[in-house]
């Protein structure tokens, strides 16, 4: 049986986002933790995790990082919706193939488990079905979404030749500490760094496009849930189970910030699907996991976070 106390855990992506609050969410509990990534852009926050320096594309360090453990989550992503529309072929480079040798360099030292972050905003195109659950149609239309896509039919692979367990979450938005923003990427915190700096936000379109926001501390118990989980279901959508559209954050970061925001609309783009809200069903009933931050207290503990910060 897992437990969080055997795990020997790899957080590849482990100086981003997503990774610094899961290695802090496990930093402790877990039998042995590895954060790898190109840098940190808050040292103070991995004190503790055993960090390994490199390029996701460079085979050698990857196998290097992962040496000794026996679950892997793979955060690392290192384009955008937007990005990589522009260059389809370096989308595809680097991070498809990189998968690929990651993949072998687990097979080849014993990995148990891959935990991968896809994209529950991405993955299924212009939904046909809202909430959208695992098993709706799966038609990207940015190759983000299709790198991703590609990437979850790879561990069904390995798995298939090799015997190598992978759980793939899709992920709606998420927001909270330690996300910056700086990838163009990430609404909330780019919105409340503009309202904190007295800067105009920029909105793509009128407003009315709608996602799903999660708050990552609610991330990090799903992975962590990901990870123990020993039943067949492989796939799982995690995020809030509803959507709300940017005037309404935009909104709750006047309400939070006690601010007058100087709101200006730009062109609508063609990577953004109308609407995008995750059926979380499955995962509340398989995984035992729920969402337990709501977007008002969410954007509320994200901006006093990116006060402090700024």
């Amino acid at each position: 049986m897992r437990t969080v106390s055997s795990l020997r855990c790899v957080v590849l992506g482990g100086g981003g986002f997503v990774g610094i609050n899961l290695c802090r969410h496990l930093a402790g509990r877990v039998a042995s933790l590895k954060a790898f990534g190109r840098r940190q852009a808050f040292p103070e926050a991995l004190e503790g995790v055993d960090w390994f320096n490199g390029d996701f594309a460079e085979s050698t360090a990857i196998a290097t990082a992962i040496e000794g453990a026996d679950t892997v989550f793979h955060l690392i992503h290192t384009t955008t919706p937007a990005s990589a529309n522009v260059d389809k072929i370096a989308d595809v480079r680097s991070n498809v193939l990189t998968t690929l040798s990651l993949l072998d360099a687990c097979r080849d030292q014993g990995i148990k488990r891959v935990v991968f972050v896809s994209s529950g905003g991405t993955v299924y195109g212009v939904p046909e079905r809202l909430p959208t659950p695992e098993d709706g149609p799966c038609w990207p239309i940015t190759s983000y979404g299709i790198s991703k896509l590609t990437i979850e039919r790879y561990l069904h692979l390995y798995n298939y030749l090799y015997g190598l367990e992978y759980k793939i979450l899709r992920v709606a938005n998420p927001y909270g500490p330690y996300q910056m923003a700086t990838k163009n990427q990430g609404v909330i915190a780019a919105f409340l760094k503009c309202a904190l700096t007295n800067q105009p936000i920029e909105v793509w379109g009128d407003g009315t496009v709608r996602r799903d926001y999660l708050y990552v501390d609610d991330l990090a118990g799903a992975l962590e849930k990901a990870a123990l989980y020993e039943g067949v279901e492989n796939i799982f959508n995690i995020g809030s189970g509803t959507s709300h559209s940017l005037n309404e954050i935009i909104e709750l970061i006047g309400e939070a910030t006690g601010l007058v925001l100087d709101v200006r609309n730009k062109g609508v783009r063609a990577v953004d699907v109308p609407v995008s809200q995750l059926d979380v069903s499955k995962a509340q009933n398989v995984l035992d996991w729920s969402p337990g931050t709501g977007l008002g207290d969410g954007v509320v503990k994200t901006a006093n976070w990116l006060r402090e910060r700024l």
